[in-house]
């Protein structure tokens, strides 16, 4: 009889060890999802505050119901602005610049933790591959050249190329005979950058001075003068590497284990490197090819969500485009409207916070490590 009563209460050790297993699974699914919702509600939110408050104000309930008559289309729901000047500066200028922040915040977060996860390191960000350094030095080429004159598109396209061509560059001198290693690469990245930022002074030098001005401005980010054409072009490259990220969130989570672990578990890793890789470079290069560098917003978000949610990418990854959206929006609105008449540079707010953080982060890191090895 003995035997059989520890074998019964083996099971029934072994099944309220299974329902508590499962009520804390459940109580963690709702917690994810409430934050899902919360962040949801809150994007709506400050987007709704962000199209009403400026130096020409528009009561929200207007802006609300001007929203809602726009998309709802043949239903005709809510009413269009009664002010015609109103109308014409929410549509024309203010939702562009909305709808690219939450598309710019989206993507340089997301991309953010996607390289976070690449590199295995929480402090990682989409610096690190070159991307910023090489749109900034497309950029400034575009604009000392003259090329610039043909549109804000031809110092985009600039950009764009550029940036993903410091990417490759930073990864085909990084990789070794068969795989390439993370110490190198980010070695590597930080070499190119220099040289690409050598590049932008050059650029500066040989510039007139409202060239010079037009490259200040371009490298501190700012979301003014967006239109519906930088919407159109980016969304598609935004959601393309956006998707992409979440559909390699499994081989992430198993790249955690380390390489060699990884391997054994099916993971290709040099290939997942490899398109993990390219992903974030061509998000984070549509994002800057229109705002400019804005920095630490791929560093901040995807940190503090990690500590919240955890380090499971197929929750982090979308979590991290949400959060970045919302910072993004509520950074801008205060960029227009902290002084009167004033535009402010959006990614000198953004550097204002996310530098602070970053050296808390470093000191915190050292801290529980015991000093640097």
């Amino acid at each position: 009889m003995t035997g059989v009563d520890g074998l019964a209460r083996s099971r029934d050790v072994a099944a309220a060890a299974a329902a508590g297993a499962s009520r804390r699974r459940l109580r963690r699914d709702a917690r994810v999802v409430a934050m899902f919702a919360g962040l949801a509600v809150a994007i709506v939110i400050a987007a709704l505050v962000s199209a009403a408050i400026g130096q020409y104000h528009l009561p929200l309930g207007a802006v609300a119901d001007s929203v809602l008559h726009g998309l709802s289309g043949p239903l005709h729901l809510g009413a269009p602005i009664p002010d015609p000047f109103g109308e014409a500066t929410l549509w024309q200028v203010r939702l562009p610049r909305i709808v690219m922040a939450l598309l710019v915040g989206a993507a340089l977060s997301c991309s953010g933790a996607l390289l976070q996860g690449v590199f295995g390191n929480p402090l990682a960000d989409p610096g690190v591959i070159g991307v910023s350094s090489g749109a900034a030095l497309g950029a400034s080429i575009a604009i000392v050249t003259g090329v610039g004159a043909l549109g804000s598109f031809a110092i985009a396209g600039s950009a764009f190329t550029m940036g993903l061509a410091a990417t490759v560059l930073i990864y085909a001198l990084s990789r070794g005979s068969s795989r390439t290693e993370t110490v190198t690469l980010v070695l590597t990245g930080i070499a190119v950058n220099a040289v690409c930022g050598a590049g932008v002074a050059l650029c500066t030098y040989l510039g007139t001075q409202a060239q010079l001005d037009q490259i200040v401005f371009w490298q501190l980010g700012s979301l003014n003068g967006s239109q519906w054409g930088y919407v159109v072009t980016m969304l598609p490259l935004a959601a393309v590497g956006m998707i992409g990220a979440f559909a390699l969130s499994r081989r992430l989570d198993l790249l955690a284990l380390g390489d060699r672990s990884a391997r054994h578990l099916g993971v290709d890793v040099e290939r997942l490197r490899l398109v993990a890789i390219i992903l974030a470079a061509a998000t984070v290069a549509a994002a800057v090819a229109f705002s400019g560098i804005i920095a630490f917003v791929g560093l901040v978000v995807p940190h503090l969500l990690r500590a919240i949610v955890g380090p499971g990418h197929r929750v982090l990854l979308p979590m991290s485009a949400l959060g970045g959206a919302l910072l993004l929006v509520v950074a801008d609105t205060v960029a227009r409207n902290a002084i009167a008449n004033v535009d402010l540079p959006i990614g000198m707010l953004t550097t204002f916070v996310g530098g602070p953080f970053f050296l808390w982060q470093l000191r915190r890191t050292r801290a529980r490590a015991g000093g640097w090895a």
